[in-house]
């Protein structure tokens, strides 16, 4: 069994996404953000930075449970061990890491960005107009890439795509919408029809439940 340490957050949906798409056994184990759970001794054995999700992987044959955090990490685990959602071809698997990187140093943070300057007690217009300006342009740059095939890294659906998609499936949670990116929209209402990726989404929301 892969155990999967979540809560109903756009990085902990990416995981029972890949996982449902790889058609392999799992078991999501709620981390309740809102009660500090990621901040218990038991979670920080796992992982010391205190974030979800965490995979522990105890399928591996005659070898310890595999423990392993980040979201990006963790997809390339579950491709490689799988065999799918990978391309073996270098210049496309290239563009399926470059995109990982993108969304790690660009995507994420600008969207992780918008949202907290949403939520904010004591909103800050200017923070609040820098942060969503940043999130709408990295979501720009993401339609280009989008312009020349039906997915990130060509025709296929890969780790890639999932990625990108834990956010932007909480778009309006940033601030941001996708009336401008006519390339994203078109993937995201592809993606968000795909039978895995909703199956995952019902699984990730009901660990707030």
């Amino acid at each position: 069994m892969i155990d999967v340490y979540a809560f109903a957050t756009p990085n902990s949906l990416k995981i029972p996404i890949a996982l449902e798409e790889l058609e392999l056994p799992y078991r999501l184990i709620p981390v309740n953000l809102r009660n500090g759970e990621h901040k218990s001794v038991d979670f920080i054995a796992m992982n010391a930075n205190a974030k979800i999700p965490v995979v522990v992987d105890r399928t591996v044959p005659e070898a310890a449970p595999v423990t392993i955090s980040e979201s990006g990490a963790i997809l390339l685990y579950l491709a490689e061990k799988a065999g799918r959602l990978l391309p073996t071809t270098l210049q496309l698997r290239a563009r399926v890491i470059e995109e990982l990187f993108f969304h790690a140093a660009g995507l994420a943070p600008a969207f992780t960005s918008s949202f907290f300057q949403q939520i904010a007690k004591s909103p800050n217009a200017e923070a609040v107009a820098r942060a969503q300006a940043e999130a709408e342009r990295t979501l720009r740059v993401f339609d280009t890439r989008l312009g020349g095939s039906k997915y990130v890294a060509g025709e296929d659906f890969t780790i890639a795509d999932i990625a990108h998609y834990g956010w932007i499936w909480r778009h309006e949670a940033a601030g941001v919408g996708l009336g401008g990116t006519p390339n994203v929209k078109r993937w995201f209402d592809a993606v968000s029809g795909r039978d895995a990726v909703k199956r995952a989404i019902a699984r990730t929301v009901a660990l707030a439940s």
